[in-house]
């Protein structure tokens, strides 16, 4: 019973130091298994780092700040109910960040105060019957529906310049750059889906920043993302700087919410009198406006041409423009500014607004805003106005210039810019479906750029041969108007990119309102339909290169897929939306056992070539549930980012339901990658090689197949090369080895043999059953094969049995047998073909013409003349086996009266050259070699001479030497010989030297134990012949 306790104790101890570690590894996340090739660089700490998300990682889960679980560490633990963890800020200077704090709880139970207290399913502590234990509250409970929480998240915007600093950074203990005091910026928030998306316009002379971070009113920084110097299809188009901060924790949220959270935008530059580099910083505060809900066109206004310049440095204004066309048309527009005003500017200070087209001196709009109490930071004003629907046009080409100034000094305190396309970083997608039971499918996207013009591309499926009809229609009204014909740019009735320079007002208007949509028909009767809908551009969309996935089953079930790669981490993002998919993975729910039953999996595909056969490796993006999935994978191998640039990536989702796997969708993409995510090759190098013999690491399928001849062919299979029939081909390892066909011989007349069909090698021996005869009915293990050919005989020497077929409608049936994978014609013979050896030529299989049944017999051998220890084989491919040839003795060539007896006999013997020797199966040695094959002699040691008790023999171009076997009958009849002071006889000189030293080592492992003696018996039984090796000897 002691020694039961003692063993569960140390059981426990050790269970809970497996629990420690494996709850260690879970709070550090995943390990990254490739070291790093050099140490980072102090200056590039923060280039290379990527970007620090405000959240904790258990395992593969991803914790928010503020919640709270119990620690599941999967099988065989599970959920540890009493292991309490949550997700807490740590302050680490102005950085917060999030850590996983664990602790054990079981000390925390409170004391029950019954006797029958029981521990019920998913508790940590024993509760008495009726009474609710609550131990542990999963996860902070949510306040606002995702709806409500959305809604009150939305419309945010902003203004930066070196004014809106001045608080924040003095509460930081930072200092603005002179350099970058002129610097302005403008920016707009929505978030959605838990994630914040930003959108800025930069000022004239402002550059890119380098870094964006989000703070608090104290200055802690929440999170920081490092800018990208290379930019997006989008962000190049637009002239906008756009990005997202993903899973916002719920406690900033509120600090959103509240208009508590600042960003803060980072430039970095250069010192010139220092060779170090300095961070300058303009910050800038996030609040609510309900103008940006009817944002249509923005504008960023920095000081004029001629204005106070030591006054208005550091001003700016942004305008939030929003018109209606609907009856008469009418703008309006919406003015947050900063420092237009002078020191005595107290109450009621009038501003002028002014929208004009400067080349045609052309005033459209101007009107005076008061400002009833000026403020350091943000004044807000607005202005209504009706115009004309000519004034319509020209803002909807980019053609007006808004100007706002003071109304004292309008020369001196005065800002202007151009109007342009929102602020908002926006692309507006659709999904094209048929209003019938049609296959067809498509999707379409559109932006506006920074001139006005609306960039937009198509991609149908299912009617490239029905010449569809592409429109934009507004579906706003009852009426449905046709606004635009995208006909002309379709290319083959499926893809169609354009530019529409001058979109019409109304067009936009209802672009804005989420009213127009893309309607698809044919002649025949299709008609395909879709909304466009705005998105928020961020990582995948920024490449404009969206992908339609389609069910290969159900026309109504479909998506589009964003891919892109970013230049810094080379990580791929991706979002993907689905339509039409069935009821039970349509839908969003935070139920755990629903999730359990039934979810998406989207896999990556890459291969190394689009050929036949061509080995897929295969990785896991993302399991989900319902129609919309955003995600993103990084370390991807660099020939998979080689494959993806290629268009050889393919994406397939599947369904799972209650343990079933369906393969709902897939599609072929290509996505371009940045030049350092690529693999370099030197001038010598060829990168498709590279790319068809290495396999990416860390993917689900590792294959070794092999490319040959445009197709890939699994591991362990053999084939008939294309190029050449008389070439046997197999894979092994990756590496394909190809072998010559040797045909056998044919027993039977020449006017019986005919010429090989198509695809084979050898010709064929036709007996007396005809080739083309009925075919018997094959036996259990008998495999027939028929294919149909258009004639079995070379066409160019013609005979009797080609007449026969030519009688036939030329088209005649050929009969034959299958063989590992290869189709043999009846009649037909060939060596069998044992990869990795090569044909075995001693054995010759045929198909009988009449049962189709395979026979391999091997070839006879003759009776051998000598002892079968004694024979050889010549070579050694050679199928039977040979007696040596009994060279002359030197007596009887001395005795020749023809040889003159002071000459060597030996050297008159018919000796062979040493390669001849080998290559008849002769054997390599040291020391008078080389030995023809058969051969028995004593090894010789310089230092010896010739070892008696050693005999070595040459057998097919193998040496093995043996050691004269000593029984322990001659060695007891040795040592009485020895007693008795008799001579042992010279044969058993070896016997004696053997059986002195068995005996001397018996008596001194006399008192070894059993165990050591099985450790000797057990050593000996391997080397039962005694055998020794060249090696040994010497």
């Amino acid at each position: 019973m002691i020694k039961f306790f003692k063993e569960f104790i140390n059981m426990n101890v050790q269970t809970g130091v497996i629990l420690v570690f494996l709850l260690g590894l879970m709070l550090e996340g995943p390990i990254s298994t490739e070291g790093r090739k050099a140490a980072p660089l102090l200056e590039d700490d923060w280039v290379k780092r990527p970007n620090r998300d405000a959240e904790c990682t258990f395992g593969k889960q991803r914790k928010e700040l503020g919640s709270k679980w119990n620690a599941d560490l999967g099988p065989p633990f599970g959920v540890m109910y009493c292991i309490k963890c949550e997700c807490i800020p740590i302050q680490k200077k102005r950085r917060i960040v999030a850590r996983v704090q664990c602790r054990n709880i079981k000390n925390e139970c409170p004391v029950v105060e019954c006797d029958d207290a029981e521990l019920l399913p998913g508790k940590c502590c024993k509760s008495c019957p009726g009474q609710y234990s609550t131990e542990l509250v999963q996860d902070v409970p949510i306040q606002l529906t995702i709806e409500e929480e959305e809604r009150s998240l939305k419309h945010f915007g902003t203004i930066i310049s070196s004014k809106t600093s001045r608080q924040v950074v003095d509460r930081v203990n930072e200092a603005i750059n002179f350099e970058i005091y002129s610097y302005v910026a403008t920016g707009r928030f929505t978030f959605n889906r838990k994630n914040l998306y930003y959108s800025f316009y930069l000022g004239i002379g402002t550059p890119r920043p380098n870094i964006i971070q989000f703070i608090d009113d104290t200055g802690s920084i929440l999170e920081e993302q490092k800018i990208e110097k290379t930019i997006g299809y989008y962000q190049n188009s637009t002239d906008k700087l756009c990005g997202v901060w993903k899973r916002v924790p719920r406690d900033y949220r509120k600090l959103l919410r509240d208009e508590e959270m600042y960003i803060s935008l980072i430039w970095e530059i250069q010192d010139s009198t220092k060779s170090e580099i300095k961070k300058s910083a303009l910050i800038g505060q996030l609040l609510r406006y309900k103008a940006l809900s009817t944002e249509q066109f923005s504008s960023l206004l920095e000081p004029t041409l001629g204005s106070d310049r030591s006054v208005i440095i550091g001003s700016t204004a942004t305008s939030i423009i929003s018109v209606s066309s609907v009856s008469a048309p009418s703008i309006h527009v919406s003015i947050v500014v900063n420092g237009l005003f002078l020191p005595d500017d107290i109450t009621d200070v009038p501003l002028i607004v002014l929208i004009e087209h400067q080349e045609k001196n052309y005033i459209i709009l101007q009107d005076e805003i008061i400002i009833k109490k000026p403020s350091d930071d943000i004044n807000f004003g607005e202005v209504r106005s009706a115009i004309t629907a000519n004034d319509l046009r020209l803002l909807s080409r980019g053609k007006l210039t808004i100007t706002i100034s003071s109304k004292k000094d309008p020369q001196a305190l005065r800002l202007s810019g151009i109007i342009g396309s929102r602020v908002s970083c926006d692309i507006y997608q659709s999904l094209i479906s048929s209003e019938s039971k049609s296959h067809a499918s498509g999707i379409a996207w559109a932006f506006l750029d920074r001139y006005g013009a609306l960039h937009y591309g198509v991609n149908l499926n299912g009617l490239e041969d029905e010449n569809p009809i592409v429109t934009i229609v507004d579906d706003g009204g009852k009426k449905k108007t046709e606004l635009e014909d995208l006909t002309p740019t379709l290319i083959g009735g499926s893809n169609g990119n354009g530019t529409l320079d001058r979109p019409s007002p109304r067009l936009l208007e209802s672009l804005f309102k989420g009213e127009l949509s893309i309607v698809a028909a044919s002649q025949i009767g299709s008609l395909l339909r879709g909304r466009l809908i705005q998105k928020s551009i961020a990582d995948a969309k920024d490449n404009l290169t969206p992908t339609l996935i389609k069910s290969p089953i159900s026309g109504t079930m479909f998506g589009i897929v964003w891919l892109n790669i970013d230049p810094i981490e080379c990580t791929l993002y991706y979002e993907l939306e689905i339509t039409g998919l069935p009821e039970e993975y349509n839908k969003q729910t935070d139920d755990e056992e629903y999730e359990n039953q039934t979810s998406l999996k989207l896999y990556l595909e890459t291969m190394p070539v689009l050929a036949e056969g061509a080995p897929v490796s295969k990785r896991l993006l993302d399991e989900f549930n319902g129609n919309i999935l955003e995600g993103s994978i990084n370390g991807l191998s660099q020939i998979e980012i080689y494959r993806i640039d290629s268009g050889i990536g393919f994406l397939e989702l599947i369904g799972i339901n209650n343990n079933i796997t369906s393969k709902l969708m897939k599609t072929q993409f290509k996505t371009r990658a940045p030049i350092n995510c690529l693999p370099h090759f030197t001038d010598n190098d060829v990168g498709s090689n590279m790319i068809y013999n290495l396999h990416p690491p860390n993917t689900e399928i590792e294959t070794s197949s092999c490319f040959h001849e445009t197709k890939f062919y699994d591991d362990g299979t053999q084939w008939t090369a294309k190029s050449n029939s008389c070439l046997m081909c197999h894979c092994r390892l990756g590496i394909t080895n190809c072998d010559p066909v040797p045909c056998p011989p044919l027993n039977c007349p020449i006017d019986r043999i005919i010429n090989p069909p198509v695809g084979h090698c050898c010709s064929i021996c036709i007996g007396s059953p005809s080739i083309n005869s009925t075919t018997p009915t094959p036996t259990s293990s008998t495999t027939t094969t028929t294919t149909t050919v258009t004639s079995i005989l070379n066409p160019a020497t013609p005979t009797s049995h080609e007449k026969i077929i030519e009688e036939s409608n030329n088209v005649l049936p050929l009969r034959g047998c299958t063989l590992a994978g290869q189709f043999h014609p009846s009649g037909s013979s060939w060596h069998p073909y044992l990869p990795p050896s090569g044909f075995d030529t001693c054995a010759i299989c045929t198909c009988d013409p009449v049962s189709l049944e395979v026979r391999c017999p091997r070839v006879p051998c003759p009776p051998l003349s000598c002892n079968e220890k004694l024979a050889t084989r010549p070579d050694k491919k050679a199928c039977c086996k040979v007696c040596p040839i009994i060279s002359q003795t030197t007596n009887n060539l001395t005795h020749d009266i023809n040889i003159p007896h002071d000459q060597p006999a030996t050297k008159l013997s018919a000796k062979r050259i040493a390669d001849d020797i080998i290559a008849a199966g002769g054997c390599k040695y040291p020391v008078g070699g080389p030995y023809e094959n058969g051969r028995e002699w004593h090894p010789k040691i310089h230092s010896h001479g010739e070892v008696k008790c050693v005999k070595c023999r040459c057998k097919d171009g193998e040496v093995k030497c043996d050691r004269k076997r000593c029984p322990r009958s001659l060695c007891n009849t040795i040592v009485n010989q020895l007693k008795r002071g008799e001579r042992i006889p010279d044969a058993d000189e070896c016997c004696t030297t053997q059986c002195k030293r068995a005996r001397r080592h018996n008596r001194n492992h006399y008192n070894n134990n059993n165990q050591h003696h099985q450790q000797l018996r057990h050593s000996s039984s391997k080397n039962q012949k005694h055998s020794l090796t060249p090696k040994n000897l010497s």
